[in-house]
């Protein structure tokens, strides 16, 4: 699992139908405190999250689809989770 800040949202009326009524969201990894690292990610979203708002992302396929229940799906990457506070140590 991963942090991350939603900055986007991708529209796509052409889709698989186990996607159909999905919300599809770009996401981009911050660290604990809140700096971006790493590449934007397309991330299928479960709890309704919006632009700006900070999440937790599942990685990996089978893990993604579980979490959504969309087995057998092709997905790898599912947003799980809306962050409401991030309590860290310094350095971490």
């Amino acid at each position: 699992m991963i942090l991350a800040r939603v900055v986007g949202q991708v529209v796509s009326t052409m889709k698989r139908p186990q996607f159909e009524g999905a919300t599809l969201l770009l996401v981009q990894p911050e660290t604990p405190a809140g700096e971006a690292r790493g590449v934007t990610l397309l991330a299928i979203d479960s709890v309704g999250a919006g632009v700006s708002e900070r999440v937790i992302v599942v990685l990996e396929g089978r893990a993604a689809g579980e979490a959504l229940g969309r087995t057998l799906s092709p997905v790898d990457a599912a947003i799980i989770g809306i962050v409401d506070h991030v309590d860290a140590e310094d350095g971490a």
